[in-house]
């Protein structure tokens, strides 16, 4: 019989040694299922918003991973998040967003946060988020953009190291006027080792978002 599954829905194959790398330490015993379409990002950065069909292809992507024994389902692309939201009406399998555990932490920790990102298409859902996680909470904050667009051309390039240091340039500077810094993308995480300077939290959604997700599949029946 095989194993139940916590599949992971990539738009970006970089992030897979990221969680193989955590799941190693935190879940040994867990049988990870990496996902990868590329073109899913590519489609939200070229017409520059959800759409009806690319909520289909996501929608598509979750009944296939829980139809072939995905106990729990993790998005870890920010820029199709939405898409994960659409598609949990269609299954009893849980559909996760890599960034819900990320908004709430940010919530509690201060007013004024500052949202990074390397995509344009990335920075609406994940200010939506945050000030869903707001509401929750009863408190009103105040968001700042910080598009880091010349990191996402380094990343294209393939100079994952010259990505990370673009990024943490740009929040040195989003430091001096936010209580706490978002990154919107998984794919950033490594930026936050690199601002030593910065007295504020930078907040990445790899951890908290992988751990949430480690909680409900424990949680969770298996589907076997």
């Amino acid at each position: 019989m095989m194993p139940d599954t916590l599949a992971l829905l990539h738009t970006a194959p970089i992030l897979i040694d990221t969680f193989n790398k955590m799941a190693s330490e935190l879940c040994p015993e867990i049988v990870l299922q990496h996902l990868v379409d590329e073109s899913l990002l590519k489609e939200a950065r070229d017409v520059g918003k959800i759409t009806p069909h690319l909520n289909r292809r996501v929608t598509t992507m979750v009944l296939n991973a829980a139809d072939s024994g995905a106990r729990v389902i993790l998005c870890t692309c920010s820029s199709i998040g939405p898409c994960a939201e659409v598609a949990r009406p269609m299954t009893t399998c849980p559909v996760l967003r890599i960034d819900d555990p990320m908004a709430e932490e940010a919530v509690a920790m201060g007013n004024r946060i500052a949202v990074a990102a390397t995509l344009r298409s990335t920075l609406d859902p994940t200010k939506s988020i945050v000030l869903s996680a707001a509401r929750n909470s009863g408190k009103t904050v105040e968001i700042t953009e910080v598009l880091c667009e010349a990191a996402w051309k380094e990343l294209e390039k393939g100079d994952a190291e010259a990505y990370h240091a673009s990024i943490a340039k740009e929040l040195m500077r989003a430091s001096k006027g936010a209580d706490v810094i978002v990154l919107a993308q998984a794919s950033m995480a490594h930026a936050a080792t690199l601002c030593t300077g910065i007295d504020i939290p930078v907040l990445t959604s790899p951890g908290s978002g992988f751990r949430a997700a480690i909680e409900t599949f424990r949680q969770t029946p298996s589907v076997s």
